[in-house]
């Protein structure tokens, strides 16, 4: 349960941490607290500072222990957009938040607001449910060579569970009628294919839901000219993260569109788009997008009353056409600043929205443990190792020659050598780019012991040449946990 305290007026008041963030950061905050204010929001806000004076005092994760500390005592964090320097090794907050504190589920409604805020798409109403802690976002990243670069994509059983779970749960709580997972399992076999597999495995404990599955480069374009026919999408941490601004886009406008990060234990809210200091501080910016995360902060505390007064005001205010800068066009009547925009919608405080739907505020986020495994854990055996080799030399064959002698006398056999990827030894094209960094697999007799491995690799330093890495090569329960080269 929240911790929460006594207000004068007898209420109970929930502690929630509040970041002001950069740029435009501040104002929007406070535009946002006063509605809240206004509007009876039962909580009591604890500012943190976190942001760019933290990375600029030298803590490259932007946030310091004490607002750590908070942080894990009120269990919710407001945050308005932060600046991440550029340069020095800093980190985003944002990644560094939700993968200390497990925020796995990043939710971003997006709705049209049409025909006040111009879009193609009137009809659009969809939730995405982006995986927040996996993918590539992991940040697991080496310069291996002179002229490769590399970044790990993880992808776990777990944490796809956890999160194909949620987006179903959504759905069920929230009467959504379909849950489409978006993936690109017809390349990536083994991670997209784990999350499109999970998928199918959850969509079955809800068959009340409709379910779908999409390439994701298709499921981007239908996104793109018929948002429309979706209604929840469930994906991994990185098409989520691009297509998520995608959609808001869509419905007329990133500034207007809030989301929210979920964990077992914390909750993060907040609007999607950044801290644009280029306007900061001049009153042109629009709270809509901050004061949607913080809606769905107060339905996630249990202040759904609240909440659905908060977003009546704000629809009636856009319905009225009074309008900030950004969505300023021919339904507006007023352009307003960002402080009279808040006083617009405390304004109108127990009014309903004449002509846009007001969905219902009840259990809108909420929270999906995995259920227990009882599957016993795969028999998994090491049957070769992938060898990554630094070398400029010509042709391949050479190389390969280099190789097969130098491991002649040990139990483990060259069968394939690839570049980016594709085969270029025993098979080969004379059109395939090459470049200095090559992966040479060895096979042998499973299991195959880490002492044969030791001894491999020495004896390939010991012929001149330079090993980067080494990628065990798995079968689990006889089937292979590694990928063919391209061309084998």
């Amino acid at each position: 349960m929240l911790a929460a305290e006594n207000r004068p007026d007898g209420a109970v008041a929930v502690p929630v941490a509040i970041a002001h963030g950069d740029g435009i950061g501040p104002e929007i905050m406070d535009a946002v607290l006063s509605i809240l204010t206004a509007a009876g929001a039962r909580i009591e806000p604890r500012t943190i500072e976190v942001g760019e004076r933290v990375y600029r005092a030298g803590i490259s994760s932007g946030i310091d222990d004490a607002a750590l500390e908070t942080l894990a005592k009120t269990r919710v964090l407001l945050k308005a957009p932060i600046t991440t320097p550029q340069g020095g090794g800093y980190k985003s907050l944002n990644v560094t938040i939700r993968k200390m504190f497990g925020l796995y589920a990043n939710v971003r409604p997006c709705r049209a607001l049409a025909p006040y805020v111009p879009t193609l798409h009137p009809k659009m109403d969809l939730v995405i449910v982006r995986e927040n802690e996996e993918d590539v976002y992991g940040g697991i990243e080496h310069r291996q060579t002179a002229d490769v670069t590399q970044c790990l994509k993880l992808i776990t059983r777990s944490g796809t569970e956890r999160i194909v779970r949620y987006a179903f749960e959504y759905a069920r709580a929230n009467g959504r009628k379909r849950v489409t997972c978006f993936s690109k399992d017809n390349i990536m076999k083994i991670t997209d294919g784990l999350f499109h597999r999970v998928f199918d495995e959850i969509a079955a404990e809800y068959p009340e839901i409709e379910r779908e599955h999409m390439i994701v480069d298709i499921g981007a374009a239908k996104l793109a000219v018929n948002p429309e026919r979706f209604d929840v999408i469930v994906l991994p941490n990185l098409y989520g993260d691009i297509l998520s601004d995608v959609a808001a886009e869509l419905c007329g406008s990133v500034g207007m569109a809030g989301s929210a990060n979920i964990g077992d234990e914390i909750a993060m809210f907040e609007a999607i788009h950044g801290s644009a200091p280029d306007i900061a501080g001049r009153g042109l910016a629009n709270p809509s997008g901050l004061l949607n995360g913080a809606v769905m902060m107060l339905a996630h505390i249990g202040q759904a009353d609240i909440a659905q007064k908060i977003q009546n005001a704000w629809l009636r205010t856009i319905e009225e056409g009074l309008h900030t800068r950004d969505i300023y066009g021919a339904q507006s009547t007023r352009c307003l600043s960002t402080r009279d925009f808040a006083d617009a919608v405390i304004e109108r405080l127990g009014m309903e929205p004449q002509h846009l739907h007001a969905p219902a505020i009840g259990n809108a986020v909420v929270t999906a443990r995995p259920a227990a495994h009882t599957a016993p854990a795969p028999q998994k055996e090491r049957v070769g190792i992938d060898v990554f080799i630094d070398w400029t030399g010509a042709p391949t064959s050479l190389l390969a020659e280099r190789l097969r002698e130098a491991t002649a006398e040990l139990p483990v056999e060259l069968k394939m050598i690839t570049n980016r990827g594709t085969q270029v030894w025993p098979r080969a094209s004379e059109m395939t780019r090459c470049v200095d960094h090559w992966r040479c697999r060895f096979m042998g007799e499973a299991p195959l012991s880490g002492a044969t491995i030791a001894q491999l690799i020495a004896a390939i330093e010991i012929a001149g040449l330079e090993t980067i890495k080494t990628e065990g090569l798995y079968t689990f329960d006889g089937v292979a946990g590694y990928s063919l080269g391209q061309g084998q």
